[in-house]
């Protein structure tokens, strides 16, 4: 056996050097198939080691694969190709690049003032003695003071703090109603786009349908009826509520987007008209401040707050503690209002832009639905391609596009102008108008 041990440096373990030499003869092919390994007596006594060095070698390479145990025959070299395995690496998609996000709903980089927000953060980091505590379960009680203040300036939400529960977004302040209104067994939501909604509600075991007055949970969202910003009127706000109170109904108002309302005065709140009774207020900063900002509220009428308060103790805070001190300070010092006043003014100018260069991209060929809130507008076109077609071909160019409908010979998109540049509004739709004209 050439296997030279007198190199092996003192802090390395024989044996492995042992398993080393027999698996490159292996893997050579040396030491064929079905060949019988030196027994451990032998090989040892040839290399001058111990058993159990040689022993624990034979191991490593039966742990291996290399080599196999029989029953008082020894060991015997297995099938294993004679070459090193080398595990494949799994072919991923290449992500393909995109240069004009037409569908995304996130926030435009210049809408949010990162070094203020920082500012806020790191003060709320300095109270180190708060922050060694977990956070309070229904939220911070000076943060729910400030949003009690500053919904009622707002949306004329008359309420106290006690009647606010905080959480890291809707879907968690779901899970925590969900289980204080299991009586009314069945929910409608306005259209199946209300996704995160619907899968909480239909794992706790309610009925889910669409745009049905008669069930026991209506989940509205007034100031976003559509996806392209139509507002519920105060008339159909006031008519929803009494058919509700007259069947005992509950509604949930999710008042997203309401800080958008460009082309209109601002509806009173659902909660507001009917004094807080039967309607639980929800609302969020997602959209005022940034998406990974995971603070929203829940206001609970007085029927649920006694329910609540029973289970309260039962629940952890999912919103992060540190955020809501500082969102509580960034509230009290104005800087929410002014963000809402500089949001308005960005998102409506660039929703116009939109809209002009969509007329001088497309003309009368092109059909636009706007409403009065919100950053999208909903575009009708006609087309010879399958949407799915047109979406794929665009992805490939560099264009992300929504698709809200298709019928025979029309494609409806929805475009949105929150994260993507004015500036690019006519470079993206002329790439639209291109694939469309394409011949098959």
């Amino acid at each position: 056996m050439n296997l030279d041990l007198e190199k092996t440096a003192p802090s390395e373990h024989l044996y492995l050097k042992v398993y080393q030499y027999y698996r490159e003869l292996i893997q050579k092919g040396q030491l064929p198939p079905g060949t019988k390994m030196p027994s451990l007596r032998k090989c040892a006594a040839e290399l001058c080691l111990s058993r159990t060095t040689v022993e624990n070698a034979y191991l490593q390479l039966a742990a291996d694969g290399y080599i196999i145990s029989r029953p008082q025959s020894g060991y015997f070299v297995t099938e294993r190709s004679q070459k090193p395995q080398v595990l494949k690496k799994e072919q991923t998609p290449k992500a393909l690049s995109c240069r004009y996000d037409l569908a995304s709903s996130g926030v435009d980089r210049e809408s949010f003032h990162f070094d203020v927000w920082r500012r806020y953060i790191k003060s709320a980091l300095r109270q180190s003695q708060r922050l060694l505590s977990y956070g309070e379960p229904q939220g911070e009680a000076d943060f729910r003071q400030t949003l009690c203040e500053y919904i009622r300036d707002r949306r004329n939400i008359l309420c106290t703090a006690d009647d606010i529960v905080v959480g890291a977004g809707v879907q968690s302040l779901l899970h925590i109603l969900c289980p204080l209104i299991r009586d009314k067994k069945s929910v409608s939501f306005p259209n199946p786009s209300f996704l995160q909604g619907s899968t909480v509600f239909a794992d706790y075991g309610f009925s889910v349908h669409y745009r049905d007055k008669d069930c026991g949970v209506i989940y509205v969202s007034p100031a976003h009826m559509t996806k392209w910003g139509e507002i519920m009127p105060v008339s159909r706000r006031l008519e929803l509520i009494r058919y509700a109170s007259q069947h005992n109904g509950l509604i949930i108002e999710d008042d997203f987007e309401n800080e958008f309302v460009y082309l209109q005065k601002p509806t009173p709140s659902l909660y507001s008209l009917c004094q807080g009774q039967g309607v639980v207020y929800i609302g969020s900063f997602s959209r005022l401040l940034l998406p990974s900002i995971r603070i929203s509220f829940m206001v609970l009428p007085a029927e649920l707050k006694d329910a609540y308060k029973e289970k309260a103790s039962a629940y952890n805070q999912t919103a992060s503690k540190a955020e809501q001190i500082a969102l509580c300070q960034f509230i009290r010092d104005g800087h929410l209002a002014a963000q809402t006043r500089r949001l308005k003014r960005l998102y409506s100018q660039k929703l116009r832009q939109l809209v002009e260069d969509v007329q001088k991209v497309f003309g009368e060929t092109g059909s636009i639905q706007i409403g009065s809130a919100g950053t999208s507008i909903a575009l009708t076109l006609s087309s010879r391609h399958p949407a799915r077609e047109i979406l794929s071909q665009a992805e490939q160019e560099g264009l992300r596009l929504q698709l809200l409908k298709e019928e025979e010979g029309m494609v409806t998109f929805l475009l949105s102008c929150s994260s993507m540049p004015a500036e690019d509004f006519l470079p993206a739709l002329s790439l639209l108008r291109d694939i469309l004209a394409r011949e098959d």
